[in-house]
């Protein structure tokens, strides 16, 4: 792939070291974090959005409107599912960092770290933990990817730690179920 000027791409460099597993003896193996695109370049797509131009945050100056009440319904469950994996993950020791990280490329629901690990967590509430499982689709999880490369790279003192990409899912009468190492920057 080339870009639009005819001049080739970069090399893809490696950002991090992912564990492919942790073991009884602990880290098992390392793998390159390789996302489908890299740092400051998303994998495909349409073009980035405007820019806004105005104080309102709309490039055309108008206040943007407010989300439709099924939008609002949503958001409000998704705050509330990620209060309480956040609640969750530092009642089992993790300390949280970020929440809602927004980047170009995608957002990270958490981002928290305990004992040398950075963990990516995406956060799923459905009506059953099936159903929260099932939800995490390959582009969603290339965003993620991507997002926590921009992360990353924001955040230099974190090199050297390992890095794993978490799921909680959240689901009515049900207990929080964390998927350590949900999935992986190869996937």
């Amino acid at each position: 792939m080339s870009r639009d000027d005819g001049t080739p791409p970069p090399p893809r460099k490696p950002v991090r070291a992912v564990p492919s597993g942790v073991g009884p003896t602990g880290l098992q193996g390392r793998r390159t974090l390789k996302g489908p695109g890299e740092i400051g370049q998303p994998a495909s797509g349409p073009s980035p959005k405007p820019v806004p131009t105005e104080a309102s945050g709309q490039p055309n100056g108008q206040p943007k409107p407010p989300p439709a009440p099924k939008r609002q319904a949503a958001m409000k469950l998704g705050l509330s599912a990620e209060s309480r994996a956040a609640a969750f993950l530092m009642a089992k020791g993790y300390r949280i960092i970020a929440r809602r990280y927004k980047t170009p490329v995608g957002e990270i629901d958490i981002v928290a770290q305990r004992l040398g690990t950075v963990v990516f967590v995406e956060v799923k509430a459905r009506t059953s933990l099936d159903a929260a499982a099932e939800s995490i689709s390959l582009r969603q999880r290339s965003r993620i990817i991507d997002a926590a490369q921009y992360w990353l790279a924001a955040h230099p003192k974190t090199e050297g730690l390992a890095l794993r990409f978490d799921a909680i899912l959240i689901a009515p009468g049900s207990l929080p179920r964390h998927l350590p190492g949900a999935f992986d920057a190869s996937t």
